[in-house]
Parts: C-alpha cells; sequence; structure tokens
C-alpha cells in the first residue's frame, strides 16, 4: 500500500500541492502536518508509523518533508528498512524498493558518515591543540575547591538535605553527587 506523508512549516502555508502529487501517485492514504521539521513531535507522522505495515511504501513529495537533516533522514531510513517498508520521494525520484534507489540512499548514508568522522577528527585535533597550548576543555568548575569541600562536609554530616545544600550552593542535585564522588 502508498502511503503519502505531507508537511508544511507554518499554518499560514497549505499542503495541497503535495497532496495533489501524492493521490496522482496512487496513495491510499494521507497523512500531513503543519509543523517545522525542527519540532520533533509530529502527529502526522506518529500515526505514519502506527498504519505502516510490511510490504507498505511511504511516499513523500521531497526529502526534506519527511527529515529536517540528513541524519533525520538516515534514522528514518533505517526505522523503514527494520519495518519492511519502502521509502519513495516524488521530487528527488528516490525509490528504496528499487536496487538503485536503495543505493542512492545509502551513498547519502555513508557520506553523512564521512562528513560525521571529519568533524570528529577535526575537532579531536583541535582539543589535542588546545592542551598542548595549556588550555583545559570542559565546563568551568562552579565552585572553588574551598566550597566543593564545604558541599562535601554538609552532606556527610547529613545536618541538612540534599535539596538545602543545592539552594545555598547554587548548585544542581547531579553537581553535589559529583562533588561527592570524587
Amino acid at each position: 500500500m502508498l502511503i503519502g506523508y505531507a508537511r508544511v512549516s507554518t499554518l499560514d502555508q497549505t499542503p495541497d500541492l503535495q497532496i495533489d502529487a501524492l493521490r496522482q501517485v496512487g496513495c491510499e492514504k494521507l497523512f500531513t502536518d503543519k509543523v517545522s521539521g525542527m519540532v520533533t513531535e509530529r502527529p502526522g507522522l506518529q500515526r505514519v508509523k502506527e498504519v505502516l505495515r510490511p510490504g507498505d511504501t511511504l511516499v513523500v513529495w521531497r526529502l526534506d518533508r519527511l527529515g529536517r537533516s540528513l541524519r533525520d533522514l538516515i534514522d528514518w531510513m533505517n526505522y523503514l528498512e527494520g519495518e519492511g517498508v519502502a521509502l519513495r520521494s516524488l521530487q528527488e525520484s528516490i525509490d528504496t524498493s528499487t536496487p538503485t534507489g536503495k543505493l542512492v540512499f545509502h551513498l547519502f548514508g555513508a557520506l553523512a558518515e564521512f562528513e560525521r568522522n571529519l568533524i570528529k577528527e577535526r575537532t579531536m585535533a583541535g582539543l589535542t591543540a588546545a592542551r598542548a597550548r595549556g588550555r583545559q576543555g570542559g565546563r568551568p568548575k562552579s565552585l572553588s575547591d574551598d566550597k566543593r569541600q564545604l558541599v562535601i562536609d554538609l552532606y556527610q554530616q547529613k545536618k541538612l538535605t540534599v535539596k538545602k545544600i543545592c539552594e545555598m550552593m547554587n548548585i544542581s542535585k547531579p553537581t553535589l553527587y559529583s562533588y561527592v564522588r570524587s
């Protein structure tokens, strides 16, 4: 079964163009959202997940209607593959029910992985260079050593609640527990 999904970013926009194209290719069920692609909770897309069955094809007008980034699209593709569902994009002429469509999509995935590895490599090189110049990474400590010791002492004395200590020192519970553990 062909199941169509259309999305527009704002309430002012209309999905009519997408819906017409999805109907024209034979989509039996259509779901829409009027929400930015950055929003992860999309009711229409959630309903799509609920009705998809193995052997179905999810049809979108353009790939950017489904996911905002290549990572989102790859996550969707992995999900759909796991469910035995194909993906078809009308504008990009991608159909993962065909060997060529799968190849194109996996090339996108390989390029995304390559990009992630390059970013990781550059980040690690930058951190190494910064450390060589004496810079330390990470967030600055929220309390001085004396105040950290005071937090530990107050915690161990058990005279004040964790909540009260955190309020007095203006720190979070996880920060307090990290001081106590170290």
